[in-house]
């Protein structure tokens, strides 16, 4: 068995209580005290993984650098510890029962009946442990999605109490991310939601060690020492999470309420050093002094659901401190956007981001979109599906290749400048099959691509079927629109931009995946520190 020691977060009362921003939160502040850290996500649904789930049913598809198409909550566990998680960081019950009907098929269970407990179980525990036996990390933190006493979630929380006994109660800690509510005509906060959610814990088998309450209001001693009580913790073991102005707030918030010394004494760790977290503290500092602002536009389909382009927002917040500035994001539905309400829609704003995204829905208005934007000389940023509906209307409109298309659009188009990968034409299944993961790209000297990144060769994340068609590239580059990024191996297209234009580039990639809290993406500073040159020239002009 490894030396690393295991912590379960679980959630009660609720979903959507912040499970991966405390356990992101917890994993910065042991990582600032010098320990090393991992979170992986076990998620309670039958999918393989989120890859061929719709945004709207959960949010965005987080790309690692393996490949991995995973949960949202691994982009906040990188950006809060500047790490690359893997496949082995995201684990969904669909992906454990398909491995273990795999090995019954194979026949690697000698006849025995397959049961839940012990393999599926088993498999669960399998996972759990392998990160934590490569020896690299000191905690393995395991965030367990959905809620206590969803039937879905009942395997995994078998399994987390049979790895008590395995790994023995000094390497296992549990924390239970519970909900304390206020009652508006009592004056009251309630504490038999969170009373009940740990019964149903302690039904399973496992009794927490830990209670983090989400609160709207301050938890009076009393109420503490009623949780305590009733649901047999110690008393400096029920955390406060009030509601927090910033999601980056939070770690200060636990480390004032202690939370990571509660978990290095529960493990018997010693507590090595008081946390290094200068530099975040500077993030947050020049997060909410801004001495400048600007109004970008992201403009996608799925924006009723901001979760859909969290990294992006994100992004913009990391990259909006870097400039010092105050990022004002507004969301703009592509379907509503036309030729004649552009002026309207887009007019003020200091930059344009055109968002990833699948299908025709919504694509006329974001080719509007990219020519509202490249004929007013607005800084211009397109991430995938963006860079993409940059080079289609820059073919109808520049070049005149009427009805020029992308063929995922329309397969019958005259002029496919983007088409479907070679490799990808007899794919059958959708789940996992795209271009997935990290590629390099050489960028263009003296491009604003490569200004933009300081060098000249790159790594970045990719998720997609579709590519730009090098037939076409002659000519666009002859009108001004410069291949500015090629993938060395392939000789595919990877960066657009044009030439002249203040700043206006498109990657066929997806540069929001790589951003951090304290190290931004290079394209997201950059594209800021256009926009706001933008519109210092707009109000002088």
């Amino acid at each position: 068995m490894s030396s690393a020691k295991y912590i379960f977060v679980t959630g009660g009362v609720t979903s959507s209580l912040g499970k991966g921003i405390i356990s992101a939160s917890l994993g910065k502040l042991l990582q600032a005290r010098g320990f090393r850290v991992t979170i992986q996500k076990f998620d309670p649904y039958i999918n393989i993984d989120p890859g061929t789930l719709n945004p709207y049913e959960h949010g965005e598809c987080y790309v690692t650098e393996d490949g991995a198409e995973t949960d949202l909550d691994l982009g906040h566990y990188e950006r809060f510890l500047d790490i690359s998680t893997s496949q082995a960081n995201n684990i969904t019950t669909g992906r454990i029962y398909h491995n273990v009907i795999t090995a019954e098929r194979q026949g690697k269970f000698l006849g025995k009946t397959v049961q839940v407990v012990p393999h599926i179980t088993d498999e669960i525990k399998r996972n759990v442990y392998l990160l934590g036996e490569t020896g690299e990390y000191d905690f393995i933190i395991t965030e367990i999605g959905g809620c206590v006493g969803d039937i879905e979630s009942l395997p995994f929380i078998e399994a987390v109490r049979q790895v008590k006994w395995e790994v023995g109660q000094n390497n296992f800690l549990v924390i239970h991310l519970t909900l304390v509510p206020y009652l508006k005509s009592a004056g009251e906060l309630k504490t038999k939601p969170t009373q009940h959610s740990v019964k149903q814990l302690l039904e399973a088998g496992i009794q927490p060690d830990i209670l983090v309450c989400r609160a709207e209001h301050p938890l009076p001693n009393d109420i503490r020492k009623k949780m305590a009580l009733f649901c047999n913790v110690n008393i400096n073991s029920v955390i406060e999470a009030r509601d927090a102005e910033s999601i980056y707030d939070v770690p200060l918030l636990m480390l004032k309420e202690k939370l990571d010394e509660r978990v290095l004494s529960k493990l018997r760790m010693p507590h090595k050093q008081e946390p290094a977290i200068e530099h975040w503290k500077e993030f947050l500092g020049k997060l909410k002094n801004p001495t400048s602002e600007t109004r970008i536009g992201l403009i996608g389909k799925y924006v009723e659901l901001p979760d859909a382009y969290k990294s992006i927002i994100e992004s913009f917040t990391h990259a909006g401190a870097y400039n010092e500035c105050k990022v004002h994001l507004k969301l703009i539905h592509s379907e509503e956007v036309t030729a004649e309400n552009a002026q309207q829609l887009l007019g003020e704003l200091d930059g344009i981001l055109v968002a990833p995204g699948f299908g025709d829905r919504g694509i006329e208005g974001k080719i509007q979109t990219v020519r509202f934007a490249r004929e007013n000389g607005i800084p211009f940023l397109g991430i995938c599906l963006g860079m993409q509906v940059a080079v289609v209307e820059f073919a109808r409109n520049v070049l005149g290749l009427e009805g020029a298309n992308s063929t995922e659009m329309n397969k019958e188009t005259p002029h496919p400048v983007i088409a479907m990968m070679e490799d990808q034409k007899n794919i059958q299944e959708m789940g996992g099959t795209m271009r997935l993961g990290t590629y390099t790209c050489d960028l263009r000297k003296g491009s604003k691509a490569a200004q933009a990144y300081g060098k000249n060769k790159i790594s970045e994340r990719h998720r997609h079927r579709y590519e730009f068609n090098n037939k076409y590239l002659k000519e666009f580059e002859a009108a001004g629109m410069l291949a500015s990024g090629i993938n060395p191996d392939t000789g595919l297209v990877e960066m657009v931009e044009l030439k002249d234009h203040p700043w206006f580039v498109g990657g066929q990639f997806h540069p929001e995946l790589k951003s951090r809290v304290l190290n931004p993406h290079p394209l997201f500073i950059r594209f800021i520190k256009a926009a706001l040159e933008y519109k210092q020239k707009k109000q002088k002009d």
